[in-house]
């Protein structure tokens, strides 16, 4: 190597994504045990999710970024946080978390779930990398996103359209789209100009039915008394939520509280924070949540837990219900296996 010759072209391919293939091939050679799901935390409100049956979905499949330079422009009258508060500042939204998955890696993917068409949700590069190497792969999500879709080149036969109460079954899952509590999406101007949409149009949040069990994922949704109901039409095991502390004069994500109370609502028995590792201006300590859960748990006799993820890990459900929080592999099971052709190193 000379570093004469090395180019800004030479260090953005040897070092992004961060995670190179590592991850890919994790999920690939992950074998489901029958009556389990596996799934992986990709960032954001992104999730991967394996079956038994080997039915790969993703849901919120996003490796984009946030602010890469001072703005210079105020926020538009269109923007949402303009609409929400009257600020004028654009927000300094730096990513905070690597990007741990190739999108262009990915070759076996069956469908790419996007709860909303909010730029964190949607991708137009792992679009095009699904678009390219995973022929079968579909495209669902609500008219704005398929409306999205289209525009970036999608063809109409791969995209899924759906709207709250909507099913689909794509391999051994079943997908029901049901309604988004995603307030802010709901004053987001419509993302094609000139076109008009409702919530419905706007934002679905997703249930999965598994044979490892019932996935949730509620999007970007705000904490609304609705889930109730969708905790009574479903037996939901594990259900994945927005929450992040907001910055004054924002409602955005769901508080602690919130985010506990969506978990005693759905009736689930698993909850599972997201969002709070991406935005500078969002960060929050998810320890928060395991205080005020253990504060109240035994008191009001709470059938849930919480599970505190870390970016790019696997998590099986039902095999680690138990689980209260994510470790890497710590690496190393064969130290000292072999002692006589190591030299001695005395570390005391």
């Amino acid at each position: 190597m000379n570093v004469n010759e090395l180019t800004r072209d030479d260090w953005l391919r040897a070092t992004f994504p961060e995670w190179g293939n590592w991850l890919v091939e994790e999920i690939d050679a992950t074998v489901v045990e029958p009556g389990n799901v596996a799934m992986w935390w990709l960032g954001c409100m992104g999730v991967w999710l394996k079956t038994e049956r080997e039915t790969n979905l993703t849901i919120d499949f996003w490796v984009g970024t946030g602010k890469r330079s001072h703005p210079t422009l105020p926020m538009t009258d269109q923007h949402q946080y303009h609409k929400m508060s009257g600020s004028r500042i654009t927000q300094p939204n730096l990513r905070l978390t690597a990007v741990v998955i190739d999108p262009f890696a990915v070759k076996h993917l069956d469908a790419y779930l996007s709860t909303h068409f909010h730029s964190d949700h949607i991708d137009p590069y792992a679009t095009a990398a699904v678009l390219r190497n995973c022929p079968s792969a579909k495209f669902i999500g609500p008219k704005a996103c398929a409306d999205v879709w289209k525009s970036w080149g999608v063809p109409d036969d791969r995209i899924v359209e759906v709207r709250p109460g909507d099913a689909i079954t794509i391999g051994d899952v079943k997908i029901t789209a049901l309604e988004s509590f995603d307030r802010t999406t709901e004053i987001t101007e419509y993302p094609i100009a000139g076109v008009e949409g409702s919530m419905d149009d706007k934002a679905v949040n997703y249930v999965l039915e598994t044979g490892g069990g019932v996935i949730y994922h509620a999007g970007d949704s705000h904490y609304a008394n609705q889930f109730v109901e969708h905790g009574k039409r479903f037996n939901i095991d594990v259900a994945i939520g927005a929450y992040a502390h907001n910055p004054i004069g924002i409602t955005d994500k769901m508080t602690a509280s919130d985010f506990i109370r969506m978990g005693e609502a759905l009736n689930a028995k698993v909850i599972i924070p997201m969002h709070y590792d991406t935005w500078s201006n969002f960060q929050s300590d998810v320890r928060e949540i395991e205080m005020l859960y253990d504060l109240q748990a035994e008191r009001l006799g709470y059938k849930f837990h919480p599970f505190i993820w870390q970016l790019g890990g696997r998590y099986i459900y039902p095999l680690e219900r138990s689980k209260r929080r994510f470790n890497y592999e710590r690496g190393f099971p064969d130290a000292f296996e072999q002692p006589g052709k190591l030299p001695f190193v005395n570390f005391l």
